[in-house]
């Protein structure tokens, strides 16, 4: 039984984690929200490495959270997996729930074009 709000959101993670893998030709969209930031990274989980990232220091300039940076940052993050040919990908919520600022991020990467 989770303790705490950390405890609960790696219990999840672990749980999604064992369900999905990223690959070279489909990576891991993996996205991590901060009380003042938020972050995507394209990882390939067969060779350990990542292969895109972005973030809202990147596209905001400053420590910004909200819908519309969240929004900013899927669109950069996909306008950068276009270019190197990767459209199709698996998202990893890592362990926050699918609304507010991560599901902003997921609109907006798929409103530059990503699938998943």
């Amino acid at each position: 039984m989770a303790t705490n709000k950390v405890n609960r959101r790696q219990r999840i993670k672990k749980s999604i984690r064992r369900k999905i893998k990223g690959t070279a030709e489909k990576p891991r969209l993996s996205v991590y929200r901060s009380n003042t930031s938020i972050y995507a990274q394209l990882v390939d989980d067969v060779k350990g490495r990542t292969l895109l990232a972005s973030s809202s220091m990147e596209v905001a300039g400053k420590r910004a959270l909200n819908k519309d940076v969240s929004a900013m940052v899927g669109k950069k993050i996909a306008e950068k997996a276009l270019e190197q040919g990767i459209s199709s990908v698996v998202f990893d919520r890592n362990g926050f729930l699918y609304h507010g600022n991560v599901k902003a991020l997921a609109d907006g990467a798929r409103e530059g074009g990503m699938n998943f």
